[in-house]
């Protein structure tokens, strides 16, 4: 069994997630419940869980409060919200999972999943670390993101990533020094997150960094030669938009 805690200042919502985990994470015991940050890092020290599904606005302080009291983190963390975006956005940059209030049965299901097949040892110190220096950066621009991959964690600096190609539900990720990282997760989603860092996608299978341009050819419809020789190739019906960004670029 996976060992779990839940805290959340609200009564009503710890019972409805206790309940919705019950009936629908059959190999998840809950040991005990909190009602703040205090009492939450009581229960962690004294039961040991394995996963704590942590809400992030609480009266005593906040989740990522809660986080900073322990040097090391030996159990995965689920957030559970209702708002806050520009929290979400930086739990989305450091591969942690997050529910939102109301909680959905099947996103539950995934992310006790998740856990179950990527709980690698020590890493999610290594998660948390990125979260807190992007939440402490004071913008919504994160200095690092760390993609999942089937053998385990990899922090990297979007600055050095040159360009996304989609492999069905997978992403090729290629980087600057000619390093390939193959992640789990569709180009829509690395769409959204990068999009803060000057990527764009000319084509359905394709994000690029605009940093990494080279040119654009004509030829065939339209290419974007990138700085390490690869040819991009544009779609029709977003030539004009991607030839008008690269001209002021």
């Amino acid at each position: 069994m996976i060992k779990a805690v839940v805290i959340d200042d609200e009564i009503k919502s710890r019972q409805v997630l206790k309940d919705m985990i019950k009936k629908y994470c059959t190999n998840v015991s809950i040991l005990g419940e909190a009602s703040g940050c205090l009492e939450g890092i009581q229960i962690i020290k004294e039961l040991k869980p394995q996963i704590v599904f942590l809400d992030i606005q609480m009266p005593d302080g906040s989740g990522f409060n809660l986080l900073e009291e322990f040097e090391k983190h030996c159990f995965e963390v689920i957030f559970v919200t209702a708002y806050d975006q520009y929290a979400i956005k930086a739990i989305k940059y450091s591969a942690l999972d997050y529910l939102m209030k109301p909680v959905n049965p099947e996103d539950l299901i995934q992310a006790v999943e998740r856990f179950r097949e990527k709980s690698f040892s020590g890493e999610i110190n290594q998660r948390l670390e990125v979260l807190m220096q992007n939440l402490g950066g004071g913008s919504a621009k994160p200095r690092k993101i760390v993609l999942s991959t089937a053998e385990g964690y990899h922090v990297v600096n979007p600055d050095d990533i040159l360009r996304c190609q989609s492999d069905s539900y997978y992403t090729n990720f290629y980087f600057v020094d000619g390093k390939r990282i193959i992640v789990s997760k569709t180009l829509k989603e690395f769409d959204e997150m990068l999009s803060d860092f000057g990527f764009i996608r000319p084509h359905k299978s394709h994000l690029i960094n605009l940093k990494y341009i080279k040119s654009f050819l004509r030829a065939d419809g339209g290419f974007i030669q990138m700085t390490d020789g690869t040819e991009v190739p544009v779609s029709r019906r977003k030539k004009d938009y991607i030839v008008n960004i690269i001209s002021n670029t």
